[in-house]
């Protein structure tokens, strides 16, 4: 064998190997920015539980004090319940509909918790209840972390999402993750 074709074949070979380990690495990122959209995600679910869980103390924390405002205290308890039996489905981030209704429950619950708290500034002598103290600076704290969370998600979902779609990635996506789709994210 003369030494241009081995040198030739060598040259192939490398080019072949530079071009596995690139595809390796860009599904590898692919991967691993779509665990990170999920990680996301999970904070968000996490934190919203936590505040769906206070929520019925609250209520009835509140129901003692404001009995003429049992309208206000069902809606939010209906909004709650509609919010936490909301079925979440397995593909709710790829599925633009079944997002938009997760959304439009957990603006529902938020619309009528905020007229709950507004109502309770009727009442001073719930205001100084101790409970209701507690329940109501346990209810704010999710806030932050909640928008802090949403933040994180939608940063994720943006970069997952530009990676899939932008080439050379995209080529990888559809050899590789032909399954692959975008996350859907607040609006």
């Amino acid at each position: 064998m003369s030494m241009a074709l081995l040198a030739g074949v060598c040259v192939v070979v490398g080019v072949v190997l530079v071009l596995i380990l690139w595809a390796i690495a860009a599904y590898n990122g692919l991967v691993s920015l779509r665990e990170q959209v999920r990680a996301a995600w999970a904070q968000i679910d996490v934190v919203l539980k936590r505040r769906h869980d206070l929520i019925p103390n609250f209520v009835e924390t509140v129901k003692g004090y404001a009995r003429q405002e049992e309208k206000v205290l069902t809606e939010v308890t209906d909004a709650r319940a509609k919010a936490t039996q909301f079925p979440i489905p397995a593909d709710i981030l790829t599925d633009p509909e079944d997002f938009a209704k997760f959304q439009a429950a957990l603006g529902e619950r938020g619309s009528a918790l905020s007229r709950l708290i507004s109502i309770t500034e009727n009442y001073p002598d719930l205001k100084s209840n101790k409970n209701f103290l507690v329940l109501q600076s346990q209810l704010a704290g999710p806030a932050p972390r909640l928008a802090v969370a949403r933040q994180d998600y939608i940063s994720s979902v943006q970069t997952y999402n530009t990676t899939l779609q932008t080439i050379p990635s995209r080529w990888i996506a559809a050899i590789f993750y032909p399954d692959a789709k975008v996350y859907q994210t607040f609006s």
